[in-house]
């Protein structure tokens, strides 16, 4: 068992949440709604939305496996990494642990809210060591932050590495698994039960093809959520959000085609760019993007760009020299950017 107040900042710990109107009712039935001072006119969207997302929390449940007292949801994973620092991280005194390279809105949120912010190499393989992460923890490490399958080398963290992080840490672990759903190894998010220092975060943005309604997750002991939903804002996700993501989750068999797709298309673009004359390697994913090294980075990004093909250039990232991430795309977008590097001339 972890000492939760141990970790928490001690004003978000005695902080008293904003009480949004519809809380007060506890949902009990009504049809004259003259509480919240809003206009009576242009329903349903002159109505606050939900504060905590019950009925969206309730569809996805079943398919998370996770208990909706177990969830956070957010305006994208950013928020909820975001409100990780303003629960646990005091300004100027404590620090978070991540590897690098990973995903770069951790420093962001670190340094919006000023607190040190450290990195551990990952090795060669793009690996993280447990024993290098604990021994750049002091007493003033309040969080990990981790990501599996990791952007950008698109690989899963080995499972034991993980796993000793989260029992040897005496604080919180963060386990960003926005890529999961591509990956054939078990989410972390099944054992909450095992970790209660865990949070797992996921995002709508991915697999499920919807970025531009900004659904975020994240998943931990209720104890965690609860001071979570202390500190986000009282409207975090609109209702225009929670309604387009339940009609998303609908659609699961459209989600499990477009996965096989991506997933197929994955297989045949790892072998078919390795024998690019430009490249010099490319690197095992499990996500929806691999990582592959080639002969000038800069240049050919460029290339790419002067004939409408965007990929990410990594080149300037740590570990990552001359490195392209490029997204698996439709069949037709994939043989488009086989075609243009195939006649690229250095």
């Amino acid at each position: 068992m972890i000492d939760l107040k141990s970790l928490v900042r001690p004003n978000i710990w005695n902080l008293v949440p904003y009480s949004c109107a519809r809380d007060e009712f506890k949902g009990r039935p009504a049809s004259v709604f003259l509480d919240a001072n809003e206009n009576p006119y242009n329903a349903p969207i002159n109505r606050y939305p939900d504060p905590l997302q019950t009925e969206l929390k309730t569809m996805l449940s079943p398919m998370k496996q996770v208990p909706v007292d177990n969830m956070f949801l957010g305006n994208g994973s950013d928020e909820a990494i975001d409100v990780v620092f303003r629960v646990f991280c005091e300004p100027k005194e404590d620090n978070v642990v991540a590897i690098a390279p990973s995903y770069g809105m951790y420093q962001v949120c670190a340094e919006v809210n000023d607190v040190e912010y450290r990195t551990v190499l990952l090795n060669s393989d793009f690996q993280v060591s447990a024993d290098a992460i604990l021994a750049a923890c002091d007493e003033h490490t309040k969080v990990v932050f981790l990501c599996s399958p990791n952007n950008p080398t698109g690989n899963d963290l080995l499972r034991s590495e993980v796993e000793r992080i989260l029992n040897e840490f005496a604080g919180i672990v963060v386990l960003d698994e926005a890529y999961s759903d591509f990956s054939s190894h078990r989410p972390f998010r099944l054992d909450l039960d095992s970790y209660p220092n865990l949070i797992v975060l996921n995002t709508m943005s991915k697999a499920w093809g919807a970025a531009a309604i900004r659904l975020g997750m994240a998943f931990a002991d209720k104890a965690i959520i609860e001071l979570m939903n202390r500190v986000k804002y009282p409207y975090n996700v609109n209702q225009l959000t929670q309604e387009r993501a339940m009609e998303t989750l609908r659609q699961t068999e459209q989600f499990q085609q477009r996965l096989s797709v991506i997933l197929h298309e994955r297989d045949h673009m790892l072998p078919a760019f390795a024998e690019l004359p430009i490249c010099k390697h490319v690197y095992p994913t499990d996500a929806n993007f691999f990582l592959a090294r080639v002969t000038d980075a800069d240049r050919i990004y460029n290339y790419l760009v002067d004939r409408g093909i965007v990929v990410r250039n990594r080149n300037r990232v740590v570990l990552c020299g001359q490195c392209l991430r490029i997204t698996i795309g439709t069949p037709q977008e994939n043989c488009a950017l086989l075609a243009a590097l195939r006649n690229y001339t250095a």
